[in-house]
């Protein structure tokens, strides 16, 4: 099949009336995601899992995906209008964003968003649709040695972009690949940390897992405090942008675009990464930098297209070498999986129609992301007075029927539970908790990658050295630690320094 008529193929997949359901649903499901703070498309993907056991692999991607890139449209409008962040990517927003609505501007500083984020999101599937094949067909050559290296440095560098605490990332990944090893030893057959529970022999549940430490973590972390909005009280008016906006726009719009994209394809880069880095370049960039945070359009156009473009470009490892960049594409990782799908090298010539019929349903998807994203300003404004005394017990009866309906196991709702009051304590301690599931659902392939190697290798670790890719990777392994470790090394030479000058 040739590029051409592959690429026509996915549309007519993606227009088939059922998949273009599906596609509509996740798109304006995402929006409303998007719009209420304190949910996000991760806790969204878990808690629907269930509902995709029920569906073909090419309606859950088209569904899963919609969620992921139609969030990115709505975390906007909270930040602009309530200078609350309906998603994390969007938290940049706020600082122009909601500056420009005290100044009358919201309508503009909606419209750019709008219209960046379709930018941004529609290229980078066409970068999607490029690279990924390209890739995948260098990858066809990768054995387990590489993909061990590639999986490697794919925490590494979740770790190393970590926005808090190293040392707390390195904790979590090293739980989260604890967990993953529970249940039946691959070579063996022996059951590993069971401690007699038949329900663990086949390790723990992925989906009461993300569960609890989404969805029901957040319920009780939201509980403790008060979620008072203050709305703008103005009419938001003149939704299109301006021919001056569009102008100081343009270079925020493209700069986004290409940092996001980058950002994206990188593990552990992801949109929040992206949105944070393009408004930092756009400020740097800027010839009235000291302007910004003042309600400045650039500052708006620049993160929210470059969070856009993250999520077109966080499919590019998932389908191309099965490696997912976020926590949102490990949840599209197990849904394929579920699906007996493996993500990979071989997914795009053995199941054209997932990818092909993914890629045509984000086009259509962004398109109506754009076109229902403006007019329905009004309605996602109404979602956001909606008591959360309400939606929290609504975001536990759901997590419940999800997790049973997985195995129709009582153990599974208790296990959600445990991992929810364990999320919660997390949380509490600044914990984060995406290199926890990353390592989590890596830590197979990656124990699998690693016995294989050994076997090949007959228990020599020089494998992973003497082959150029492996190599490759376990350098810039090395290079990362050390330059993460590079500001605690300046940090403590610095105090000793202090602490010799305090006795003299």
């Amino acid at each position: 099949m040739d590029f051409l008529s592959a690429f026509l193929s996915g549309f007519h997949i993606a227009l088939d009336p059922m998949n273009l359901f599906y596609c509509f649903s996740g798109a304006i499901l995402g929006t409303l995601i998007g719009v209420l703070p304190g949910l996000g498309p991760a806790p969204t993907i878990a808690l629907l899992l269930p509902i995709t056991f029920r569906l073909g692999p090419v309606q859950s991607t088209i569904m899963l995906a919609g969620i992921y890139y139609g969030a990115m449209y709505g975390g906007s409008t909270t930040s602009i209008l309530v200078n609350i962040p309906g998603e994390a990517a969007s938290v940049v927003t706020c600082l122009d964003g909601y500056e420009m609505a005290k100044k009358g501007r919201a309508g503009p500083a909606l419209g750019i968003s709008a219209f960046g984020s379709f930018i941004g999101g529609t290229l980078s599937v066409l970068g999607l649709m490029l690279l990924a094949k390209p890739l995948a067909g260098v990858a066809l050559k990768f054995g387990p040695p590489e993909y061990f290296g590639i999986l490697c440095l794919g925490l590494t560098l979740v770790i190393y972009l970590a926005q808090k605490s190293i040392l707390k990332s390195l904790i979590m990944a090293s739980f989260g690949l604890a967990l993953g090893v529970v249940g039946m030893d691959i070579v063996t057959g022996d059951v590993r940390f069971g401690f007699g529970i038949a329900e663990l022999n086949d390790g723990v549940g992925l989906v009461p897992t993300l569960m609890g430490l989404f969805g029901i973590s957040e319920v009780i972390l939201n509980l403790e405090k008060e979620m008072r909005i203050d709305f703008i009280k103005s009419k938001i008016n003149n939704l299109l942008p301006t021919l001056r906006d569009w102008a100081d726009s343009k270079m925020a719009i493209a700069r986004g675009t290409i940092i996001g994209f980058l950002l994206g394809i990188l593990p552990g880069g992801g949109s929040i990464v992206a949105s944070f880095v393009s408004y930092a370049l756009e400020k740097k960039f800027s010839r009235h930098p000291e302007k910004f945070g003042t309600g400045v359009i650039e500052g708006v156009a620049a993160p929210e297209t470059a969070n856009n473009a993250a999520s077109g470009g966080a499919f590019i490892p998932l389908f191309a070498l099965g490696i997912p960049a976020n926590v949102t594409m490990a949840l599209l990782l197990t849904c394929l999986m579920i699906h007996g799908l493996q993500p990979g090298p071989t997914l795009i010539n053995l199941h054209p129609d997932v990818f092909w019929g993914t890629v045509g349903s984000m086009y259509i998807g962004n398109i109506m992301c754009l076109i229902f994203n403006l007019p329905m300003i009004g309605v996602w404004v109404q979602v956001l007075r909606v008591p959360y005394k309400l939606l929290f017990p609504l975001i536990i009866l759901f997590c419940t029927i999800g997790a049973y309906s997985v195995n129709n196991s009582t153990f599974d709702i208790f296990l959600m539970l445990f991992f929810g009051v364990l999320g919660y304590i997390f949380r509490k301690l600044e914990f984060e908790l995406p290199p926890l599931v990353l390592a989590f659902i890596l830590g197979p392939m990656l124990e699998t990658a690693l016995r294989q190697s050994l076997i090949l290798s007959k228990g020599s670790f020089m494998i992973f050295f003497t082959r150029p890719i492996a190599g490759v990777a376990m350098g810039f392994i090395f290079v990362s630690l050390v330059l993460s470790a590079i500001p605690g090394l300046k940090t403590l030479r610095k105090k000793v320094i202090e602490e010799k000058e305090e006795e003299f």
